[in-house]
């Protein structure tokens, strides 16, 4: 029998056929298209999602596609891109962001930086990695119709996208990653809440992405390269990202009162002309349309023995680019406890967590992202912007002011991409500290139970997260004699896989403010203190509590 169906092979649907693969889960991914992503979708990999990229062994990978290592990935404004630029923010390129961690500290105490990637390269690493895992199974050309699921498992049913061959399939548990508008939502009845239908300047209504190939645009370009271009003048507002770093480029405009509903060839080219601000020629790859504005987390993450992840659960306007980088989130915290359960260590209650900490975060990121969509869509250009004249001048610096402040609020976020927490989750065993503010500029790294582990760099150069084992790990800190032995004992009595770090070390006692720390596989505090209970582990796997058919009840 197949323990877990995952519908759905984009991002969060392959992130946890790693996941699962790499536990021994015997996984089926089902997807209706042929292949992984054509199109560049998202573009940008926040530093959290790196680093989990990095704890597959991957991240390098990761960091090698896209943009050449020397590219700059700044953030630059102009009223049109052979116009004046208003702003720029500077980001280092890949090749110095490797060097460039190993020594930094405070909020952007990490293993990886941020990479500036297209969505559709790292679908190409997830699949390539999960492929080579024994248990994993992914099927291309596979639409599922619908689930049914009972006391002992799921059923699914789906239809060849080539031959229309009906088949069902069994498991243990199903996995819906089929985005927005996920089969497997709908079928359970789960609506979304929050926030659509907004109308904004830019980043509210109707957008229109044009995927081209233009040869010669730093040839035409009089600027320094840049990995994101926005214009910001009141004809034609867009944001492009470099795909490629060489001819290769994602363009998004918002569809104004005029514009046809599906754009035409011809369409598509005066929308990119007017932001180019002359009539270079150039490939349409390929178009379509998507709607900005939205801020929506679906009401439940799955009911019994199924389960939502990624955009089957929750709706980003794409600013801060959280949406990509919370369905991945989703798959490292809903993996390690689904293989829990069908290797036997895990109880019902643990696969409840889920919702109990993924939830709030969706609506923490969703919020955060629909701040940075008002405050560049509701900032709008001047009539006199791009005049040749002392008022038009005056308009441009007050422009590249604003923008300069808004640019460096959306992409320099470190307390949003660390400070994710589960503060409240039932399988997190609190230690009565409380963790700093909530802050999305700023993270205070901190082992308060329920948040990432702090991260260091260790005096022999390796990052800690690399020391850590891959399922639980008991780090070794401080004057812990015998203790550890027991908590040892503990794991291998009820079968929990338990990795020993020993490593003593007063910067990290001081860092992790206890001689012990509990860190769970997704690489979040579980537990911290001198003494241990052997009902923390209870606790951490939810071994007492409730049963399959209400393990999502809320």
């Amino acid at each position: 029998m197949i323990d877990v169906i995952l519908v759905g092979g984009g991002p969060s649907g392959l992130m946890l056929a790693n996941e699962l693969g790499r536990r021994a889960v015997r996984t089926l991914l089902l997807d209706q298209d042929a292949a992984t992503a054509v199109n560049p979708q998202a573009n940008a990999t926040q530093a959290r999602t790196m680093e989990h990229y990095r704890r597959l062994g991957f991240a390098h990978e990761v960091r090698a596609r896209g943009l050449p290592p020397d590219y700059p990935t700044d953030i630059a404004y102009f009223t049109r891109y052979t116009s004046h630029e208003l702003a720029r923010f500077e980001l280092p390129s890949a090749a110095k962001a490797t060097e460039l961690v190993k020594g930094l500290s405070g909020s952007w105490s990490a293993a990886e930086l941020p990479h500036r990637v297209s969505q559709m390269y790292v679908e190409q690493v997830l699949h390539a990695h999960a492929e080579t895992l024994p248990t994993i199974d992914i099927r291309h050309g596979w639409r599922v119709t619908g689930a049914t699921q009972d006391s002992d498992g799921v059923t699914v049913e789906a239809v060849s996208t080539t031959t229309g061959e009906p088949q069902s399939f069994r498991a243990a548990y199903l996995v819906g990653c089929d985005g927005p508008r996920s089969v497997i939502r709908q079928g359970l009845g789960i609506r979304y809440a929050g926030e659509s239908g907004v109308v904004r300047d830019f980043f509210g209504g109707r957008m229109h992405a044009i995927f081209l190939r233009m040869p010669d645009f730093y040839r035409r370009l009089p600027h320094q390269p840049a990995w994101m271009y926005w214009t910001f003048n009141t004809e034609r507002r867009a944001l492009m990202a470099s795909v490629d770093g060489r001819e290769c480029f994602a363009f998004h405009t918002q569809l104004k009162p005029g514009d046809p509903d599906e754009p035409d060839a011809a369409t598509s080219r005066r929308m990119f002309h007017e932001a180019f601000g002359d009539t270079p020629d150039f490939e349409i790859i390929s178009t379509s349309n998507w709607t900005a504005g939205l801020s929506l987390v679906a009401e439940r993450f799955g009911d019994g023995r199924i389960f939502l992840a990624g955009d089957a659960v929750h709706l980003f306007t794409p600013a801060g680019g959280l949406g990509y980088n919370t369905a991945i989130e989703d798959a490292v915290n809903l993996g390690w406890k689904l293989a829990a359960c069908v290797h036997g260590w895990g109880g019902p209650a643990l696969l409840a967590s889920y919702q109990a900490e993924r939830q709030p975060v969706a609506v923490r990121n969703t919020s955060y992202a629909r701040g940075f969509a008002e405050s560049v869509g509701n900032f709008t250009p001047v009539p006199e912007l791009e005049d040749d004249t002392s008022e038009g001048a005056a308009a441009r610096a007050a422009a590249g002011a604003y923008l300069d402040r808004h640019a460096r609020a959306e992409f320099n976020i470190p307390g949003i991409t660390f400070g994710g927490r589960y503060d409240g989750s039932p399988i997190i065993a609190t230690d009565g500290s409380r963790p700093p503010a909530d802050a999305a500029n700023v993270y205070t790294p901190t082992a308060c139970p329920g948040g990432r582990a702090p991260h260091a760099w260790l005096a022999d150069g390796s990052s800690l997260y690399d020391r850590f084992g891959f399922e639980f790990t008991l780090l070794v800190i401080g004057d812990a004699a015998g203790i550890a032995d027991m908590i040892a004992r503990d794991a291998a009595a009820r079968a929990i896989p338990l990795t020993i770090l020993d490593l003593k070390d007063p910067a990290l006692r001081d860092l992790y403010e206890a001689d012990l720390a509990l860190i769970r596989p997704d690489q979040i505090v579980a537990w911290r203190g001198p003494r241990w209970s052997a009902e923390v582990w209870d606790i951490l796997t939810g071994a007492c509590a409730a049963t399959p058919a209400d393990a999502n009840t809320p």
